[in-house]
């Protein structure tokens, strides 16, 4: 399954050590790892969300590719219109969410306050 995630520079820039492979450890405030369905739902978050609460004013959306049998035991979370669809990885299973990505996590939008 191809998933979508928007980031800010400093989850770009951990995203980057690890090769463009995994992505980093959730925060202790973040409960949930929550990749999204669709390009145009991440491109949102990006520009209207990650560009306005960074130091930089960045914002990202990278596109990877999770193995179908793995990721299809989380169940589709719909939160707002009928396009913004995620799915919630308890943080604690970020590490083995990471082991299931197939090839490179790309950047594949960037969107900056101007």
């Amino acid at each position: 399954m191809i998933l979508y995630r928007p980031v800010g520079t400093a989850e770009l820039k951990l995203i980057e050590q690890s090769g463009f492979k995994q992505f980093p450890p959730r925060l202790p405030e973040q409960p949930i790892f929550y990749p999204v369905l669709n390009e145009k739902y991440a491109a949102e978050i990006a520009e209207k969300w990650n560009v306005k609460s960074t130091d930089d004013r960045r914002g990202y959306v990278t596109r990877f590719e999770v193995e179908d049998k793995y990721i299809s035991r989380f169940e589709v979370q719909t939160v707002g219109r009928s396009y913004h669809q995620e799915l919630w990885v308890p943080a604690e299973e970020l590490g083995e969410f990471n082991s299931h990505i197939i090839g490179r996590i790309e950047v594949i939008a960037d969107f900056a306050d101007r």
